[in-house]
């Protein structure tokens, strides 16, 4: 006998039509009560399918009444009182259904730490969760219709051999003598008392639709993923005295102490499955069986006590449920020996880490660790729901980062059509858990409006049905059954009494002759019949022949235009990956340019910052000076008119009697005989010093016009500027006028004296040849030498009682003494 392989659980994802219809995900919630009566809740069921969340008053006083009621709806909400059997009537058992019928399914909880998850999917004694109850249904379903152990034997590559009668009793006895293979309770109260009784026996169901002309075997796996790592809990690691073995935890294992298994990896199977490679797959005959499987995994799982769950789950668990069935053959005695027959199909349960904040959980070294991965995944898990829904609802096609994290990338063909997927939220309704369960409401919401492709159904089987009902009612008809010939002869004209009493009967004979005859008429008749319904068959067969060999030929060119499009497909396949890694590289460079941009526009900005922080320092710099200026010009003018009333004040005393002395004038290059023009702009400022240029025979104008020039020779313009020490200097800018051809008048500008005011404590002023606006008696001397000396206390009132050390002297000299 050979061995035969099965198919994997998904269909090639190319055979599939573009048209196919698809169903959106199915998104549950499902509410656990308080955990004391006094404590304030933020959750509330408004309908079948809505709920509504309301902060709670804390969080409301710290945000001033910012948070708003916000409600969300499921395709249903199941509340405080809803039992586990109402739970699993409406979100596993479908699921279950399908599986029988060769179709997989996604079933997973999410949630908050401490919102009911594990609860939910394994129950507790009494109260059976999905998962018992799932594996419960399937065995009431199949239990009469189970293959022997060891006739359907997994490959170890995703697939599904099956074994011949001969080979599956020799597995047997080799799996018995080794002890194994655990042995199946007989009856639930002798199985672990953990999860004893924990489905009650009127609460038991069954699928109404079987197939019973098909064999099943269960096969059971389970798996966690521990900080992004897979570990197989099913695994039996056996213990190496010489090697050291450490617990998760970091310590050394002594004695006979849990060894955590080797990390696995993920595979691709042929049909382009993801699965765990390695993963112990067991074969289970009962619920009873598997219960004890699943126990012996969850042992192992790691759970810590935590601020928010005495018992926090710090892995994702996966409970795989795969269902091996194929159809019997045409007499019902055997499985068929066709690999293209065999069906496989998976049923995945997942119980996914709770979401967690790690200022709340307080963790620290390896809990941190683990909170960490355990949010990543999450994240990822969102992402990936978030890029599924844009694609689907914008038509874009951007890649879904599948491969981010172990859990999406493992559950990848559930999310591109390869089975039903739903999702129960659990949610607890505490208002302290208000932040973390607003962002699991929001991430349901987004789920709900991911569609999947409805799985197809799976191929009809050519036999007629009905074949093991036949088998086990007698089969076909023998002819050699003696009941059969009993009723054939009875159809047959009866014998009469073929007894001889007498020698000389001759009536006896006759009458015997004449029914044998009577019966071989009938006889050929029935030939008759025979013959005329088996070339009828035969007709009917040749034609079928017919048929069947058009559609082999048929069935052929589709195959060899299927493989020319599978080459295109793959070639396509070869483009869209090497366009997915230039995408990569492209988006990597943008990343790189967004970053550096983002430099640019930092420093650019902070350069600004400091452009206007230095133009606002200038700015307030050029103020403070022009009010110094303004207040150093009234400084002067008030020293001016002091020391002026103070000059004439001495020389009123009569002290001093002089001749009359002829002032001495400062020889201006401009005090010639010629007229000149004085341009004085009205602009300039009056600075009130003592000493002024005179010119005589000027004109003075503050515009310059056509006439004044043409009466006068030279031209003298007075501009004021502001020096480099901050005082004002008057600059004479002079010039000779001359007449043009045109009758006009030009002025070319000759020579520049400048005239400087300085501000000090001592000043000495020789001024030759120029008139000043003193009294008259003083005019007429040629030289003046005027010492003022002046002392003030800084921050003093301007006052003539606040001056200290006033002295003016104005001396009369003769000029031969001061020569």
């Amino acid at each position: 006998l050979t061995n035969s392989k099965g198919k994997t659980p998904r269909r090639p994802a190319n055979k599939r039509a573009n048209n196919v219809e698809k169903d959106p995900v199915g998104v549950y919630c499902r509410i656990r009560p308080l955990g004391a009566e006094d404590e304030e809740c933020c959750v509330e069921m408004i309908s079948s399918s809505t709920i509504q969340l309301h902060a709670p008053d804390g969080l409301k006083a710290n945000r001033n009444g910012e948070y708003k009621e916000t409600q969300y709806t499921f395709k249903k909400v199941f509340g405080i009182n809803t039992s586990q059997r109402e739970l699993f009537e409406d979100v596993a058992k479908p699921l279950v259904e399908d599986l029988i019928q060769c179709k997989n399914g996604l079933l997973f909880t999410y949630g908050v730490t401490g919102s009911g998850k594990t609860f939910t999917m394994t129950g507790s004694p009494g109260e059976g969760g999905l998962l018992p109850r799932s594996l419960d249904m399937i065995f009431n379903s199949i239990g009469p219709f189970q293959a022997k152990r060891f006739v359907f034997k997994p490959d170890d590559k995703n697939g599904m051999e099956i074994q011949g009668q001969v080979d599956a009793l020799l597995e047997r006895q080799k799996r018995d003598s080794q002890q194994s293979v655990p042995k199946t309770p007989s009856s639930r109260q002798k199985a672990d008392p953990e999860f004893a009784d924990m489905i009650h026996s009127e609460e038991a169901c069954k699928c109404d639709i079987m197939d019973e002309d098909c064999c099943y075997s269960v096969f059971v796996s389970y798996i966690e993923v521990y900080n992004n790592y897979i570990y197989d809990l099913l695994e039996d690691v056996q213990f190496d005295p010489i090697r050291p073995k450490w617990v998760a935890g970091g310590t050394p294992v002594r004695n006979n102490e849990f060894i955590p298994p080797q990390s696995k990896i993920l595979r691709e199977d042929q049909n382009h499955n993801m699965y765990v490679a390695g993963c112990t797959e067991v074969e289970v005959k009962s619920t009873e069986e598997a219960f004890e499987v699943f126990w012996k995994g969850q042992k192992k799982r790691r759970i810590a006590n935590t601020q928010l769950n005495r018992e926090s789950s710090r892995s994702h668990s996966v409970f795989t449920v795969k269902l091996a069935q194929a159809p019997l053959d045409a007499d019902g005695d055997h499985i068929l020996q066709d690999k293209n027959q065999v069906n496989v199909s998976q049923l995945c349960l997942v119980d996914l880490a709770g979401s967690e904040r790690t200022n709340r959980t307080r963790a620290q070294g390896s809990r941190l660790r683990e909170a960490g991965n355990i949010n990543q995944s999450l994240m990822t898990l969102r992402t990936c729901i978030e890029v599924l829904r844009e694609n689907q609802m914008c038509g874009t096609s951007k890649m879904v980062p599948y491969r981010d994290s172990k859990v999406t990338h493992l559950f990848k063909n559930y999310f591109d059509g390869e089975g039903k997927v739903r999702m129960v939220v659990c949610v607890n309704p505490k208002a302290d858990d208000y932040e973390e369960t607003m962002l699991v409401m929001r991430f349901a919401e987004m789920t709900q409006e991911v569609e999947v492709a409805r799985p197809v159904d799976r191929p009809i089987c050519g036999l007629a049905a009905g074949r093991r009902h036949r088998n086990q009612r007698g089969g076909p008809i023998n002819a050699d059954d003696p009941i059969v010939l009993g009723q054939v002869i009875e159809s047959l004209p009866a014998l009469p009494s073929c007894e001889l009493m007498d020698p000389a009967d001759d009536q006896t004979l006759p009458r015997l002759i004449e029914a044998l005859e009577k019966r071989h008429c009938v006889r050929q008749i029935m030939s008759e019949r025979l013959n005329k319904t088996a070339n009828t068959l035969r007709s009917i067969l040749q034609q079928l022949d017919g048929q069947l060999d058009a559609k082999e030929t048929f069935l052929h060119d589709q195959r060899s235009k299927l493989g020319e499009k599978e080459k295109t497909i793959s070639s396509q396949k070869l483009e869209i990956e090497r366009l997915e890694k230039k995408s990569k590289t492209l988006e990597y460079k943008v990343d790189i340019l967004q970053k550096t941009t983002e430099m640019y526009e930092q420093d650019k900005r902070s350069l600004q910052q400091e452009l206007e922080t230095r133009e606002q320092r200038l700015q307030k710099e050029l103020t403070d000076r022009r009010r110094i200026e303004h207040r150093m010009q009234g400084m002067v003018t008030d020293a001016n008119v002091k020391w002026e009333k103070e000059c004439v004040s001495e020389l009123k005393l009569g002290d001093l009697t002089a001749l009359p002395v002829h002032p001495l004038h400062r020889r201006s290059h401009s005090a010639g005989g010629e007229k000149w023009v004085d341009h004085k702009p009205p602009c300039n400022l009056d600075l009130d010093t003592v000493l002024q240029p005179i010119i005589p025979n000027a004109i003075k104008v503050s515009t310059p016009s056509e006439k004044a020039l043409s009466k006068c020779q030279k031209y003298v313009l007075r501009h004021q500027e502001l020096a480099s020490d901050g005082e004002i200097e008057t600059k004479l800018i002079k010039g000779n006028v001359f007449k043009t051809r045109g009758g006009g008048q030009a002025v070319q500008f000759v020579d520049i004296e400048t005239l400087k005011q300085e501000c000090s404590c001592a000043v000495f002023i020789r001024l030759p040849n120029l008139k000043l606006g003193i009294k008259p008696h003083l005019q007429n001397s040629k030289n003046i030498v005027l010492y003022f000396s002046r002392k003030r206390r800084s921050g003093s009132n301007d006052g003539p009682d606040q001056m200290e050390d006033l002295e003016n002297k104005v001396r009369h000299v003769h000029s031969n003494r001061l020569q």
